[in-house]
């Protein structure tokens, strides 16, 4: 294959993973800001926007990876650990840290009725977030998004466009939480976050490790959210 062929081909896969993350975002920020239904389907939706396209996409593009970066390896699984609770002692600080300055009493309302978590469901609720949603979430961002852009594009794009797209993802759901300035630094802590999970991801070459720290910054996540909604 020429040289030409070669690029033509790389592009190709490049924008077919540009696409795809674009309209799983937009479908889910349409989900999560102006459908708003139930957790269970909303999960379901969720599952089938960052499981199946992506599996859809790997079959119109062979050169598009699908399962490669789920090798399970035990390299890094212990510094991801004392990174994880560094993770989580840094939020729930965070959080006892600008508590006093900022009105956090608008998230529990908004977790009930945008979100649809409640006392009742809040521990399944918790335990999805923290395992199966953080799951999803690494698997595309960090393996199907970063993973396929890294290949076929390079490092600046992949580092940046999968964290900037990890962060805006969250804007929807995230409405009507936080004031403005809270809301800013939110979402600059998500993309910092996403920065830091690709790093893990392309050390280690798996998620395994990326998706344990997300487990412990939803940990911290959902124990503030057990405390707004006491």
């Amino acid at each position: 294959m020429s040289d030409r062929m070669k690029t033509a081909h790389r592009n190709h896969s490049t924008i077919l993973v540009l696409a795809v993350t674009i309209l799983c975002c937009l479908v889910m920020a349409w989900v999560d800001g102006v459908l708003r239904p139930g957790y269970a389907v909303k999960s379901a939706i969720k599952a089938a926007m960052f499981l199946l396209i992506p599996l859809i996409a790997s079959r119109v593009d062979r050169d598009v990876q699908y399962l490669s970066f789920l090798r399970p390896k035990k390299k890094g699984l212990l510094p991801a650990l004392a990174l994880g609770a560094g993770v989580y002692a840094v939020i729930l600080g965070g959080y006892f840290l600008v508590s006093p300055f900022f009105d956090f009493s608008q998230i529990a309302g908004a977790l009930t009725e945008n979100v649809g978590v409640t006392r009742q469901n809040f521990l399944f609720v918790s335990l999805y977030i923290s395992f199966a949603n953080s799951f999803l979430e690494e698997f595309f961002f960090r393996g199907f998004v970063f993973t396929n852009l890294k290949q076929h594009s390079g490092r600046g794009l992949a580092y940046l466009f999968s964290a900037a797209a990890f962060s805006l993802y969250h804007v929807a759901m995230m409405i009507g939480w936080f004031s403005p300035v809270l809301f800013l630094l939110v979402m600059v802590g998500l993309l910092v976050g996403g920065m830091l999970f690709n790093y893990l991801n392309e050390k280690l070459d798996t998620i395994y490790c990326s998706w344990l720290t997300h487990m412990f910054a939803n940990f911290a996540i959902n124990t503030i959210g057990f405390m707004l909604l006491r």
